[in-house]
């Protein structure tokens, strides 16, 4: 049980650690160029495990790397940066925040893994803590807002479902090498296409660039993708929950933001939805990957 709470505690860095993206994007990356952003954070980083692992998919895994790259990066940043756009912050992350809800489901149709009460509750119980969290009663609803933010959030849950349902051939490493890499180059015509080339950068941004590729993606996600080939989705999935409570309170120490009563409420909640999911795996062995 001690090697089940390591695997937890080590996937749970990952998510901990993008709740400090909102931050180093809006204070050392230049503005307006979401798509640039997500296409440098994945690629550059891709590229540069893929020549330290020196290994390429064979076969099947050529396009299982892309679509995977493309439900956890491409598409998935994607759709959350139009979110980002569109809705207020608050909104787009309790429409995020349905991800595990989606992983519960999906876990049993495609893993066939049982839906548990206590998962569904602890899912239920991390939606209300974001929402406490993050949502203000002046939030606005724009359609295409919402729409883009629950594509992205089934991408990602397909892509963590999926990530543990093949079993991949090479370590975490590689795996997280190849999924990088491949969304990074769907990203490339999508940036140029969509959006003006880059200003000149300035050391900040490449700083910003360098901690979102390497500490943002290369680690984060190797972490992430190690707890999937060792954890049931539907306890990997609700950790997400901890990104938010995060930034909350990265933007609270070191941003000056104010930190209100019920967004304390919402943290507390966010931890118990955290100890419940975990609560709910324990006691039963994870299911085998299936290629």
């Amino acid at each position: 049980m001690s090697g089940r709470r390591t695997d937890i505690m080590l996937t749970a860095v990952a998510p901990a650690i993008w709740g400090s993206t909102y931050l180093v994007t809006t204070e050392f990356l230049p503005a307006g160029y979401p798509l640039h952003v997500a296409m440098l954070r994945a690629l550059p980083a891709g590229l540069l495990l893929l020549i330290i692992v020196r290994r390429m998919p064979k076969g099947v895994w050529w396009l299982r790397a892309f679509l995977l790259g493309a439900l956890n990066f491409s598409f998935f940043w994607a759709m959350l940066f139009v979110s980002a756009y569109r809705l207020p912050g608050g909104v787009a992350a309790t429409v995020g925040a349905v991800q595990p809800l989606i992983v519960v489901v999906l876990s049993r149709v495609i893993l066939g893994s049982p839906i548990r009460r206590l998962s569904v509750i602890a899912g239920a119980a991390g939606l209300a803590g974001v929402a406490l969290l993050v949502l203000t009663p002046k939030a606005a609803l724009d359609p295409i807002g919402v729409a883009a933010g629950l594509a992205g959030t089934v991408s990602m849950a397909f892509g963590t479902v999926l990530s543990r349902h093949w079993t991949p051939p090479v370590s975490p490493l590689t795996f997280t090498a190849w999924q990088l890499a491949a969304g990074g180059l769907l990203l490339v015509p999508v940036a140029l296409f969509f959006e003006p080339a880059l200003p000149p950068l300035t050391a900040e941004n490449l700083l910003g660039f360098a901690y979102l590729g390497l500490i943002g993606a290369a680690f984060t996600y190797l972490l992430w993708f190690r707890g999937l080939s060792r954890l049931e989705p539907s306890q990997v999935s609700p950790l997400g929950f901890l990104s938010p409570v995060v930034a909350i309170l990265l933007g609270w120490g070191i941003l000056d933001q104010q930190l209100v009563t019920v967004q304390v409420v919402g943290i507390a909640i966010v931890f118990a939805s955290v100890w419940m999911s975990q609560q709910a795996q324990m006691g039963h062995r994870a299911l085998p990957m299936r290629a």
